[in-house]
């Protein structure tokens, strides 16, 4: 049976923090208030945060704590449809602007995840 997507995992030193920053930019929100455990149940504050889009329309993202700081380039890394301006507004920064070369932004959020920004449709 082949493989099959289950979710997007992206590392943070401050993984509530960078939750925060990702449900702002993508309308996310953390999935424990949408979707509440049963029984009170509370999500240790050093677990990772999961965070979905309210729409059931995009994938759940894992913010996952970890100790070490980004120190390469991402391998894989996500594309979005965003507003330019916004992102940077809201602490985004350019790692290599749209050009001759390529119809997109290139991104950093907050910790250095980079990721692609193409106008919206």
């Amino acid at each position: 049976m082949p493989a099959r997507f289950k979710d997007i995992c992206l590392d943070a030193g401050d993984h509530h923090a960078l939750a925060d920053w990702w449900c702002v930019a993508m309308g996310y929100v953390r999935k424990d208030e949408h979707e509440p455990p049963e029984g009170g149940w509370v999500r240790p504050h050093d677990w990772p945060v999961p965070i979905v889009d309210p729409k059931g329309e995009g994938p759940l993202f894992w913010i996952v704590p970890v100790p070490e700081k980004k120190t390469a380039k991402n391998r894989m890394h996500l594309d979005i449809y965003g507003d330019l301006q916004e992102l940077l507004a809201m602490g985004a920064t350019v790692v290599r602007g749209r050009d001759d070369e390529i119809g997109w932004d290139v991104l950093a959020d907050p910790e250095g995840n980079e990721f692609c920004v193409f106008t919206p449709r």
